[in-house]
């Protein structure tokens, strides 16, 4: 998920054991303090869309099984909330 080539400069405070542990994996890969943030961000942000789009489908999958009308009709009003927002 690479980003557009525009940067904005963010200031952002970190606990200092996981300063730490971004420094350490920096050093291991070759790249320094930001460039390793950056990574795992975009890491982080690939992953919660991963989970989200499981949750969608899971819910989407027992929504379409469903043969209770009040289920569907709960699962209908989540599937709804996901897309359209609350």
């Amino acid at each position: 998920m690479r980003l557009a080539n525009k940067t904005t400069h963010q200031s952002v405070t970190l606990p200092t054991e996981l300063a730490a542990k971004v420094r350490a994996l920096g050093r291991v890969r070759g790249l320094d303090f930001d460039r390793m943030l950056v990574q795992l961000i975009e890491k982080g942000i690939e992953a919660e869309q991963r989970k989200q789009q499981q949750v969608f489908f899971g819910l989407a999958n027992r929504f379409r099984k469903s043969v209770d009308a009040d289920e569907s009709k709960r699962l209908g009003v989540r599937l709804g909330r996901m897309i359209f927002g609350n």
